[in-house]
């Protein structure tokens, strides 16, 4: 396949993978930041739904932080791995030390991102969750799992381009996968993009609020409907 031009390329290709949901009063997009911000950006626009950001901050290992024994997520869900957790036989206490550090930081940038405007409620909704790829999807696995937690009434993930082993193991997990692309060999997600700049906080901001812009006009009927 050829490589999409940037993340907003990327988004507009799979919003036409997912129209079905178009204009739904009970569907909102979720984009993992950074990277998939300016994806679910293009998704929400043009199939006129609500966005928000879902943050997703993992608990390393002390002293091992890249090995995961659990996430935090949106809405102050935690996701442990007990079998972990148990095997390693981490005292309560640290293990209380990194999720509070990582509760912090995750405050920090919801705050950063939000600028004080509340999270959309996902209870009984339709989620879609948008990043830029899936390498392993373990960040994905753990929104999935802190969604179930707020109760979605159903989860989509969606992404541009993913490993095909990571796609057909995310099935059993969501209850829809939307893969636009799953090229083999696969490598990394960032090969498949001509421009695969680190997206910004600045940027995550203001997409965050051009889209609430765009739902509020949509809401007050000034807005014109769009279509993938």
């Amino acid at each position: 396949m050829s490589r999409y031009q940037d993340r907003r390329h990327a988004g507009r290709v799979l919003a036409a993978a997912l129209r079905e949901y178009a204009g739904r009063p009970d569907v909102i997009v979720l984009a993992l930041p950074r990277g998939g911000v300016p994806v679910a950006y293009e998704v929400a626009t043009r199939l006129g739904l609500p966005l928000d950001v879902f943050v997703v901050r993992k608990l390393g290992v002390p002293g091992h932080e890249e090995f995961a024994m659990g996430a935090i997520a949106s809405g102050g869900v935690i996701v442990l791995n007990r079998e972990t957790i148990e095997g390693l036989r981490l005292p309560r206490e640290a293990l209380e030390r990194v999720i509070g550090a990582e509760r912090t930081e995750l405050a920090r940038r919801e705050q950063m991102y939000r600028q004080g405007r509340p999270p959309l409620d996902v209870t009984g909704k339709i989620c879609i969750l948008v990043d830029d790829g899936l390498a392993t999807g373990s960040t994905m696995r753990a929104a999935i799992a802190a969604l179930r937690q707020r109760n979605a009434r159903r989860i989509v993930v969606a992404v541009p381009i993913a490993a095909p082993s990571t796609c057909d193991e995310l099935a059993s997990e969501a209850d829809d996968v939307i893969c636009a692309a799953t090229p083999e060999p696969f490598y990394a997600v960032g090969l498949w993009y001509a421009n695969f700049e680190q997206t910004t906080d600045e940027e995550v901001h203001e997409l965050l609020e051009a889209a609430a812009r765009e739902q509020a006009a949509r809401e007050s009927g000034d807005a014109p409907s769009q279509s993938p």
